[in-house]
């Protein structure tokens, strides 16, 4: 392993860097891990909390603590124990960005795109619960009259922040926050089965997509969020679509991964616990259960971490993930949960640094787990999974890598 000094920042890694040479590493202080990979296939930063991570493989065994282990010198490992180690793709053409983090004040300003059912909903969640982490709220709508109706609206609710105000399509990335809620296509109540999310998936993701080039002729440096169907492709569009030419070559000027993180997963865990709730032969959902992968097809729920058992699992998944479909056969579209559970409280959850569930960038696509933003970066939650269920998770993640 060795260390250097590059920028007036602690460097280490296994190759030979950049900077002047130390022998040791300081007792305080960020330290930085640089790996390489081919930029945008993984993760370009995160969060080391095991010398397990120092290496620049990746995939589902990142979410297990079920890793080897490796042998790091001690002032390295004292620094991981420490929370101060954040890994970088030193493969990355910008990876020099990377070195600093945007900082980020107290309150952030956070843009919505887009307020119809969901949308609308979710500024309502924020309005209400968000005045701690959020100052002002923009509304931006492309049709007459939309944005004034819900400023007006959301103005009258006597909590004095975050601020609303109504933001211009050209300028929906004069901010820290951008939150992706359009949509080409809702199905309506007359779709009563099949994965209607991914019916969405055809018109959603040029939409997605053309965002994701405004948010690089922008230079925007805040957080893309997706809360529109399917939430865990439509970021893998905006994220590559960002990082290509007018010719549609990747050149990596866009988003990094880290920027860009899908909010579908949260409604998911909520109604696996309703139904936990409903049905004790669930409850050890309550106890430590966990949802990962996409909303929708792909889903994952786990009864339990320390006590899984596959079948109960499966059937709880399969009542969760066609919870949508129960809604619509009551003649209503299952909005609001998804809203509130996963747009407004997982958001919230995401600025406070507390574990949430959304999805963030892993080994080429967009998986849902618990994490957070940690002082050291985006970090995942490791748990001991059982092997089960992390062959549950590696098939998900394959047919994910199969949505183009």
């Amino acid at each position: 392993m060795q260390y250097s000094l590059y920028k007036n920042r602690v460097i280490c890694g296994l190759v030979d860097l950049p900077g002047q040479p130390l022998a040791e590493l300081p007792d305080e202080g960020e330290i930085l891990f640089l790996f390489r990979r081919p930029p945008l296939t993984g993760r370009e930063t995160f969060a080391v909390t095991h010398p397990s991570q120092l290496t620049a493989d990746e995939g589902p065994e990142v979410l297990t603590t079920a890793q080897p282990s490796r042998e790091v010198p001690a002032d390295l490992a004292r620094a991981i124990a420490q929370k101060r180690v954040r890994a970088v793709n030193a493969a990355h053409p910008r990876w020099e960005e990377l070195l600093d983090l945007p900082p980020r004040g107290d309150k952030v300003r956070v843009n919505l795109l887009a307020l119809g059912d969901v949308g609308s909903t979710l500024a309502m969640g924020l309005k209400l619960l968000g005045g701690d982490v959020i100052s002002t709220l923009g509304l931006c709508d492309v049709r007459e009259n939309v944005p004034q109706r819900w400023e007006f609206e959301l103005g009258q609710i006597a909590v004095p922040f975050p601020r609303v105000k109504i933001v211009k399509p050209e300028d929906v990335f004069g901010c820290d926050v951008f939150l992706f809620c359009a949509s080409r296509f809702v199905p309506d109540t007359a779709v009563k089965d099949g994965d209607v999310r991914m019916a969405q998936y055809e018109l959603n993701r040029p939409l997605a997509a053309s965002y994701g080039r405004m948010a690089r002729e922008a230079g925007f440096k805040g957080m893309f969020c997706v809360v529109s169907d399917p939430v865990d492709p439509l970021c893998r569009a905006a994220l590559l679509e960002s990082n290509r030419n007018e010719n549609g070559e990747l050149d990596y000027k866009g988003l990094f991964p880290y920027q860009v993180r899908g909010f579908g997963l949260g409604v998911m865990n909520a109604r696996a616990r309703y139904y936990a709730e409903k049905d004790p032969r669930f409850v050890d959902f309550l106890i430590d259960g966990r949802t990962f992968g996409p909303h929708g097809e792909g889903l994952i729920v786990a009864n339990s971490v320390s006590r899984y058992d596959d079948a109960l699992s499966r059937e709880l998944t399969e009542k969760t993930k066609h919870a949508n479909l129960d809604m619509r056969q009551l003649g209503y579209k299952p909005y609001v949960a998804p809203a509130l559970s996963s747009g407004a409280l997982s958001l919230l959850g995401c600025l406070r640094g507390a574990w949430h569930c959304s999805s963030t960038y892993l080994d080429g696509v967009f998986m849902g787990a618990q994490n957070r933003v940690a002082p050291n970066g985006p970090q995942l939650e490791r748990l001991p999974l059982p092997g089960a269920l992390l062959e549950r998770i590696r098939e998900t993640m394959e047919q994910l890598k199969q949505i183009q």
